[in-house]
């Protein structure tokens, strides 16, 4: 794949009370499940905010207009609460959370309740679930597979019409290498506000992910 030039990082929207209130409830929650099971990197939960939270607004700010979603592997929620938390209240807003571990499922089932995020938990693999879920506007996962894999899982949807924003670190370079082609797809990249490695993938039909089309 011919190397892509990295488009500037997705402006930040603006957190409003609301959305900050329930932010703190989900991470009191995460902080409280924490040490039954490893929901985020030990090393990271005085800086959940800025490593998880920020990290995953992003997923929003670059497809602003989708309202629902397919979170695959959701585990600690990140992207996939904080998705449906900045999505609340809007109409039509759903995100599915996909994960396959049954106290991550359980944990999530609570942070939804406490926070009245739009979702529905679906426990079980990937492959076994997607075909059941209703179809959406876009798919999001955070530090689940290559891109080759999430790729592969996605494609029937993605070339139906959603949209994939799969946010990547420092190897993303190789990750896009062994993707395989797909002529029915486009593929961006986006600076990543919090980790300067970081990437934001976008994936999906021309048509959805011109420039014009997508975060901007």
């Amino acid at each position: 794949m011919t190397a892509l030039a990295v488009e500037p990082a997705p402006l930040a929207r603006a957190v409003d009370d609301d959305l900050e209130a329930r932010l703190k409830i989900f991470e009191e929650i995460l902080l409280k499940w924490q040490p039954k099971m490893n929901l985020v990197a030990p090393s990271t939960l005085k800086s959940i905010r800025t490593r998880h939270v920020e990290d995953s607004l992003q997923v929003t700010d670059v497809l602003p207009t989708a309202r629902s979603w397919i979170d695959l592997g959701s585990g600690g929620g990140f992207p996939g609460i904080v998705s449906a938390l900045r999505l609340r209240g809007e109409p039509g807003a759903m995100v599915y959370l996909v994960e396959s571990d049954h106290r991550k499922c359980a944990f999530l089932r609570e942070v939804s309740r406490e926070t009245q995020a739009p979702v529905e938990v679906h426990r079980g693999r990937i492959e076994d679930v997607l075909e059941s879920l209703p179809k959406v506007e876009a798919i999001s996962a955070r530090a689940l597979a290559s891109l080759a894999i999430l790729v592969e899982m996605s494609i029937d949807r993605l070339e139906k019409g959603a949209v994939a924003v799969f946010l990547k670190g420092q190897d993303v370079g190789s990750e896009l290498t062994q993707m395989p082609i797909y002529s029915s797809l486009t593929t961006r990249l986006v600076a990543s506000r919090t980790d300067p490695q970081g990437r934001i993938v976008i994936l999906g039909r021309s048509d959805l992910v011109s420039a014009s089309g997508v975060g901007r």
